[in-house]
Parts: C-alpha cells; structure tokens; sequence
C-alpha cells in the first residue's frame, strides 16, 4: 500500500497520481474511514491500558475488592467486543481502498492515458531486409521441426506449444547465456515456486483492477499460478529487515510464467506470442532508496547487452503514466523488430516499483543513521523465450527456409552454425 501519513499529508497529489493511470479513488471517503479506524484504535489501546492495569489490582487484591475489579475486567472485556466489532469492518474496508491506490508515477514519467504516447527512447540496429519473402515464426517453426502447436492444443487447448528438438535446446541456451551475462553484475540465479498464497499475490499488486483476469488461481488451495518469478522472489523476503551491507540484494529466476492473456485477437492468437504457459529468465533487485534510480538503469543496460548479444534490432519505450499499471512507478518496454508484422513487438519490461511493493511485504532495511526504511524493489526481463524465438526465428532466416543460430548461442548448441528444415 502507499504510505497513509502521506496520502494524510497531501491526498490532492494520490487522486491525481491515480487519475493518471486511469484510476479513480474516493479520498473523503478514505480519510473519513481513517480518522474513524484511528479513534476507535485509540479507543482499544485506552481500554487495553485499563485491562492491564486492573489486572495488576487483581493480583494484589482479596475479598469484595477483588470481586469488584473482576467484575470490572468482564466489563472492559464487553465493551472491547463491542469496539472490535465496530473497528474490524472500517478497517477491512480502509485497507480494501488502500490497497486500491496505485503506486504514483515518478516525476520524469509522462502523463497520459493510454500507450499511443509511450516515447522511443532510443532505437538499434538496421531492421532486417531479406531479397525474398519472409516466413513468419510458426511456418519457420514447424519447417524446421521444432514447434508443435496442433499437437499441444490436443493435448491443452489453443495457445499451447511443444518446443521440440532445437527449440528445446534454444531455450536452454537462451537460459544459460542470459545467466553468464547478469550473473557477471551480481545475480543470484533461482528456482522459484510457480504456485504463491493468495497474499504473496495481492502484496505484489497484481490483484486490484481487474488482475483476476490475467492470473489463474487454484480455489480449492487457494494458491495462484505466477506469471513471472518476480511475485514470486518479492516475498520471500517479507517481514525481514535485510542487511544494509547485503544491499543491493540481486536474484535471476528461471521459471514457467501462466496467463490466461485475456482480450488478445488476430495475429497475436497465432503462434507462440501469447501463450498462456510460456518460460522466462526475470531480474529482481532489492536496493537502497538512494540507489533506485542506478539499479534501474544497469537492469535496463542488462536487457540491451542481452539482445545486443543476439544481434537483434530493437527499440526501448518509455511508458506513460496510463500504461504502468498498478506497481510500477517507471517502466521501459524493449520491442523487437519483427519482419512478418513490420512492426517492434514487446520482449521485454524493466520497472521500478518503488517501495510500493516492499511496504506491502513489509521488507525493510537499516540505514546509516539506524532508522529503519523500506528497501525499493525493481524487476526486468532477461529473456522471455517464446517471444525472444520469435524474433530470431524471423530475423535469421534464409530463403531456403534455414535459420541462423546466432553467434552469442552457438557453443551451447554444439558449435553448430544454422538449424535446417526437416525433409
């Protein structure tokens, strides 16, 4: 949740904030929830005070006295029932809004309501130009052997695949070159659960404003299917103070991401660019406040070395405000270039959330000066492997339908050299 103090302080700035990623929150009736929930828990502590001291005058006491004071204590007990039952619903419904409330949108992020007005921030490479007509990913894929889409939809439904043979091997490959490159900055690689509690999920704000949709979730466990290693690295540091030395605290995960991709039509329905069970190579990093900004910059310089590496053109976006959704207080897209579709097409997302996500999980550090702060959390994608496939399957091709295994992949595919259609 955002910081109550603060929104006291100045909820003109939240409602705005919100306004801004196409939110709308009732701060009157936030405020008056809180002023209620802050005089009622005033009242609770008074009462408690009362207890503890009538206790002390029971223990010393005897006779008509102590009687009287017992029956003192079942007084103070009725009147507190009587208070929670009053206090407990203000206070689930504060912390519902609370939790409502997006995190704001930093001061450099551009103000508007929807991705027609994300900014290119930078674009590399030449788009490819072939002198023949290019195949798209799934016609090379099922030349070259190495997607299944027919065969997984009879055994899942649609927008399941099988990577088979050097698909296979180009995951892992994939995999391991994204873990030797950021392991060099000080990531831990890690093997995460792929199924969180259902409030690991909401402390990570993936479940305000419709995050149902996206998420599977396991009701007779009550247990959600993650759809990336970030929701489920965040939490496992909850409720911890970490140690200011350790900091910044850097993990890799390596895991299966599930999404039911709701919404998504046409092209994007064909082939392996929205699947709802896809693998991902995802950064985390736990940092310092006053290192945010640094943090989020080397996760981004990460994801450009990892597809300069593979030689792949490519733009990074700037998002807008309205496009951030509800963590990220900043967040830049990386598209590569897809020649089938003209078009950049999204394979990765760096964000910093701030400490939006920390004081939900309640991670905290000591600074210098012995106060105890939240850390801020921020997450990027190293590789998205469907979709990074995609985007060498239709840039390396050639015209007799061969790919190109790309140089930065070749020892971990046996020094081999191109993948060739199957006769």
């Amino acid at each position: 949740m955002i910081d109550i103090k603060a929104l006291r302080e100045n909820p003109t700035y939240f409602q705005e904030a919100s306004l801004a990623k196409n939110v709308t929150i009732d701060v009157d009736k936030i405020l008056d929830l809180d002023q209620k929930a802050r005089s009622l828990n005033s009242d609770l502590e008074s009462i408690a005070a009362q207890k503890n001291e009538a206790s002390k005058r029971i223990a010393t006491s005897e006779g008509e006295v102590r009687n009287q004071l017992i029956k003192e204590m079942r007084d103070i007990d009725t009147k507190v029932e009587g208070l929670k039952a009053e206090y407990t619903p203000i206070k689930d419904e504060l912390d519902a809004l609370l939790h409502r409330i997006p995190n704001p949108a930093l001061a450099d992020v551009t103000v508007s309501p929807n991705e027609t007005d994300n900014e290119v921030i930078r674009t590399v490479g030449e788009k490819t130009v072939f002198d023949f007509e290019p195949k798209d990913h799934l016609t090379l894929g099922e030349n070259l052997g190495i997607i299944d889409v027919e065969r997984a939809a009879k055994t899942s439904g649609a927008r399941f695949t099988y990577l088979k043979g050097d698909g296979a091997l180009l995951q892992f490959a994939l995999v391991q070159y994204a873990l030797n490159t950021v392991m060099e900055s000080g990531f831990t690689p890690i093997v995460v659960p792929h199924m969180i509690k259902a409030e690991a999920m909401q402390s990570m704000g993936y479940l305000e404003h419709g995050g149902h949709d996206e998420i599977y979730y396991l009701s007779k466990d009550n247990l959600y299917l993650i759809g990336t290693s970030e929701q489920s690295i965040g939490p496992m540091h909850a409720n911890e103070v970490l140690p200011a030395d350790q900091l910044p605290l850097r993990y890799v995960g390596i895991s299966s991401c599930y999404r039911r991709e709701a919404g998504s039509y046409g092209k994007d329905t064909k082939g392996i660019l929205r699947v709802h069970q896809f693998d991902k190579v995802e950064m985390f990093s736990f940092t310092k406040p006053e290192n945010s900004e640094a943090e989020h910059e080397l996760i981004l310089s990460l994801e450009e070395k990892l597809m300069q590496g593979l030689k792949l053109p490519y733009q990074v976006i700037k998002m807008v405000s309205g496009d951030l959704g509800l963590p990220a207080a900043r967040k830049y897209d990386i598209e590569a270039w897809l020649p089938t579709q003209e078009a950049y097409r999204e394979t990765h997302s760096c964000s910093t959330t701030t400490d939006f996500q920390t004081r939900r999980l309640n991670t905290r550090y000591k600074n210098d000066d012995g106060k105890t702060e939240f850390v801020h959390a921020l997450n990027g994608t190293a590789f998205a492997i469907g979709r990074t496939l995609i985007a060498i399957l239709e840039n390396y091709q050639q015209a007799d339908g061969s790919v190109v295994i790309p140089e930065v992949l070749r020892a971990y595919l046996g020094g081999r050299e191109i993948i060739k259609p199957v006769k």
